[in-house]
């Protein structure tokens, strides 16, 4: 097939996406003819019958073969948006989901009982997703970015570079399944989304996932639950009294964390389903401390 225009080159490529990305090819096609020709969709249309450049043609069919051999939209364009919030992406940290702004959106609903200017602390942060789009939101919050990986903080690090979140973000390398640094400081709100994918779990996920995104972001232990406890036994001495912690977590796992938390000094507040009717996340109180007489 000969392409000479950009309108054909688009019909191939949409086509050609449509077994991988299914209702998506539309939008995966797109999106690479606009990262190879460096215009955005709009002017994109309007050049339809114009003649497609040989280099932004052959870059185009290069990144929709990936995409079609399996590698993630995401992990080729190099960026996803999450929460309104365009964020730089690479297969050092998972790409941001929908599913994800239901923890977002929880910890948004309760910041204002956190006091007039929160201290967030982000856990597992990968790409910085919860935390920037939190930051974002609440200009009156600090907010601190923790991940185990390097690669990831560097990618976090650029992501609230790019935002000119630097006065009010800052990255931290840390480990939940090891005890917090003395220096880190106390928080009014704590949120993660930890790995919580069980073993037999890790087994049946999508190739796509499975071999591209990073397993150390994936992989949550046998029953998924590892770093659910490590985090409420680790990180809750450097949460105040009163204040809040949300988690998301997978499919069916809300029971065992709602426990969790109720039987480690927390009064769950909420829990929130995502848009598949899934419950997908939780926010529970740290309870006040009481001496022996009873007072706070």
């Amino acid at each position: 097939m000969v392409i000479g225009t950009f309108g054909e080159a688009y019909r191939h490529v949409r086509l050609l996406l449509s077994a991988s990305e299914e209702q998506r090819a539309s939008f995966a096609a797109r999106e690479l003819l606009s990262l190879a020709s460096g215009h955005d969709a709009a002017v994109l249309m309007s050049m339809s019958y114009d003649p497609i450049p040989k280099g932004v043609l052959e870059r185009y069919l290069r990144d929709a073969e990936r995409v079609a051999r399996g590698e993630p939209l995401a992990y080729v364009l190099g960026s996803w948006s999450f929460y309104g919030l365009d964020l730089t992406v690479t297969p050092d940290v998972l790409i941001p989901r929908d599913d994800t702004m239901v923890v977002t959106e929880l910890v948004l609903s309760y910041a204002s009982s956190a006091g007039s200017h929160p201290k967030i602390l982000d856990l597992c942060t990968g790409s910085g997703c919860i935390g920037l789009a939190v930051a974002f939101d609440l200009p009156q919050a600090e907010v601190v970015l923790c991940d185990v990986s390097e690669n990831a903080l560097r990618i976090a690090k650029k992501n609230v570079a790019d935002l000119s979140l630097l006065d009010r973000v800052i990255c931290l390398q840390a480990d939940v399944l090891q005890p917090p640094a003395a220096e880190l400081g106390m928080f009014d709100m704590i949120v993660s989304n930890p790995p919580y994918i069980t073993g037999e779990e890790m087994k049946e996920l999508d190739r796509s996932v499975l071999d591209h995104e990073p397993h150390l972001a994936l992989y949550g232990g046998e029953d998924g639950l590892v770093f659910y406890r490590a985090i409420i036994d680790n990180y809750s001495k450097v949460l105040k009294d009163g204040g809040y912690l949300a988690f998301e977590f997978g499919l069916g796992q809300d029971d065992a964390v709602c426990r969790l938390l109720a039987e480690n000094g927390y009064d769950v507040m909420e829990t929130k389903k995502d848009t598949g009717d899934i419950v997908r996340a939780v926010i529970a109180r740290k309870k006040e401390r009481t001496n022996a007489y009873g007072n706070g």
